[in-house]
């Protein structure tokens, strides 16, 4: 499903060592979601977006959003005909919101507890 465009789950302690060198000592990755190229993580820290550019995938940005920063966040449950569902975070300062998007295979209620416990700190 990785190839329509949709997060799907990846081993959390794969990715603490394939991202060893961005996390800061002793940050836990809690969750990982693969999206074709691209990775989602939520540490217990920030939430840290992996988005590879281009053909060859060389060029990476690194967006690092610190909890505290989200303002608030939607989840939006599949359906019967809709196989996806959603998650919508707002960040303080900008107007529109980071939108992902999830296979069914996903617990999307995973992905909101993993913010509430952040986010509400």
């Amino acid at each position: 499903m990785g190839l329509f465009g949709n997060a799907h789950t990846t081993d959390p302690a794969a990715a603490q060592r394939d991202y060893a060198r961005l996390l800061g000592q002793g940050e836990q990755v809690h969750a990982a979601y693969l999206l074709i190229r691209d990775t989602i993580l939520f540490t217990d820290r920030r939430l840290v977006l992996i988005d590879k550019q281009g053909l060859t995938g060389k060029k990476v940005e690194y967006h690092s959003v610190p909890y505290r920063s989200i303002t608030h966040f939607s989840v939006e449950t599949a359906g019967h005909f809709d196989l996806d569902a959603e998650l919508k975070i707002w960040i303080s300062g900008t107007a529109a919101p980071i939108e992902k998007t999830f296979t069914k295979g996903v617990n999307i209620y995973e992905v909101q507890a993993i913010l509430t416990q952040f986010v509400a700190r």
